[in-house]
């Protein structure tokens, strides 16, 4: 997510850090590679003027704030005015169902993944403790209306589609009559979507609109299009109102550019993003956080939160003690292994971590390791875990046998091992002399 920015941006920050004084020439060179990567990002341009401009008039005027130097001083002020473009300082919050239910329609071109951002709606607000419905309004694609169903049932969702109904606004009417009696928080409306826009569609648009009167009208919008998906928005938003927008795929090759002209573009702001295939998959957008991203800062609350949800509170505080008292054992390990892999893809994860992200842009981390490590750990005997010295060469061969592995496999894992028990016992005696062998990155 935001590479390219990343890359660039974090070579510019660098550079401002390393600066002891910034005179107009300076900044001018700092601006002109923003500049240069903002539109190599596929950022409006409009929008490239306006942050260039705004920028540079704040540096100029700008004293030396307290405690910082003074291309930390520049590098806040760039700080401040990305999260300016990405959206302000609050995230952006869905209409809250005061009366119940509040619909939310979502809107788009076929492609985009307007069925699937569904689905991850609807598992995000139930995730909330809300009571959420999906319908489908396609008549024209009964696939569609399946596919939706079939994304409800994954995570045990109401569903409420009728193939034999061929009038949309009648569609429309029917679900939401059946949903409504249910007593949903909620009811997300997957509607119709086009290979490109024409006035059928957007006057089928503005009639459901007009009949169901939804709290929010979301378009979802394919990052890998880049300005041409804002240019279908602003058609859309002219014919419907819009008031937010679901970024979809920033998880590809997206260069990331749509996420900084959304909201100077169309005047309404991102809400969620989507950020893998997963239905787990949708975060909410947060400008502050995203704007650490982009500078190469991390985003170390998102990798608390994904830590805080996919981590036994009570388990992480036993391995923290196990590890600090140097009593780490295979069990152990094939603990942590599974924590590691709950958080998500580990190249996303590593890139939440201030100073790290940048560094690391052509790092793949090969999960499959994960996965034979744990076999291995799998094919042995609790003893054996818990006494690793007692695997002797039968053993070894039983359990490289029993993980679909080999012997020098089993040596590489208990060799590793071996060497992070080491580093624990260090780590103790560090604790007790008054200090870790290491400083955190945050």
């Amino acid at each position: 997510m935001f590479e390219l920015l990343t890359e660039k941006f974090s070579s510019v920050i660098d550079k401002l850090r390393r600066a002891k004084k910034i005179d107009e020439k300076t900044l001018d060179e700092a601006l002109k590679d923003i500049r240069t990567a903002l539109l190599e990002a596929d950022v409006n341009v409009d929008v490239v003027k306006q942050f260039i401009a705004d920028v540079k008039q704040k540096v100029l005027g700008q004293e030396l704030i307290k405690g910082l130097s003074a291309g930390e001083t520049v590098i806040k002020l760039i700080y401040d005015e990305t999260i300016k473009i990405l959206g302000g300082e609050e995230p952006p919050t869905l209409a809250k169902p005061d009366k119940p239910p509040a619909i939310i329609m979502l809107v788009g071109l076929q492609g985009t993944g307007k069925t699937t951002t569904a689905g991850k709606l609807a598992k995000y607000l139930k995730s909330k403790g809300y009571r959420v419905g999906v319908a489908s309004t396609d008549v024209r694609r009964p696939a569609a209306a399946k596919q939706l169903c079939t994304l409800a049932q994954s995570i045990n969702v109401p569903c409420y589609v009728d193939e034999t109904e061929t009038d949309a606004l009648k569609l429309t009417e029917k679900v939401i009559e059946d949903a409504k009696k249910q007593g949903f928080s909620y009811i997300i409306l997957d509607t119709a979507g086009r290979l490109h826009i024409d006035q059928e569609l957007m006057e089928e648009l503005k009639k459901i609109k007009e009949k169901v009167k939804p709290a929010e009208v979301l378009y979802v919008a394919d990052a890998m299009q880049g300005q041409d998906a804002i240019t279908t928005a602003e058609e859309f938003h002219k014919a419907v109102g819009l008031t937010g927008v679901i970024l979809t795929k920033l998880d590809g090759d997206a260069k990331g550019g749509i996420a900084l002209s959304v909201r100077k573009v169309l005047g309404v702001p991102i809400k969620f993003i989507g950020t893998g295939e997963k239905i787990e998959n949708l975060e909410p957008f947060y400008p502050d956080r995203i704007a650490q991203r982009i500078l190469g800062l991390g985003d170390i609350q998102s990798l608390i939160e994904k830590m805080q949800a996919a981590i036994d509170e009570d388990k992480a505080k036993q391995m923290a003690e196990k590890v600090l008292n140097a009593e780490f054992t295979l069990e152990d390990l094939r603990e942590q292994i599974r924590m590691i892999r709950s958080l998500g893809p580990m190249e996303q994860i590593l890139k939440m971590i201030p100073g790290v992200g940048s560094k690391i842009k052509d790092l793949k981390v090969d999960e499959k390791k994960f996965i034979k490590i744990e076999a291995i750990i799998n094919s042995m005997t609790p003893e054996e875990r818990m006494k690793p010295h007692i695997i002797n060469g039968s053993r070894k061969r039983r359990i490289a046998k029993g993980s679909g592995t080999t012997i020098l496999d089993v040596n590489q894992v208990l060799k590793q091992y071996e060497e992070m028990k080491k580093m624990m016992k260090k780590m103790k005696k560090m604790s007790k002399g008054g200090g870790l062998p290491f400083r955190l990155p945050f």
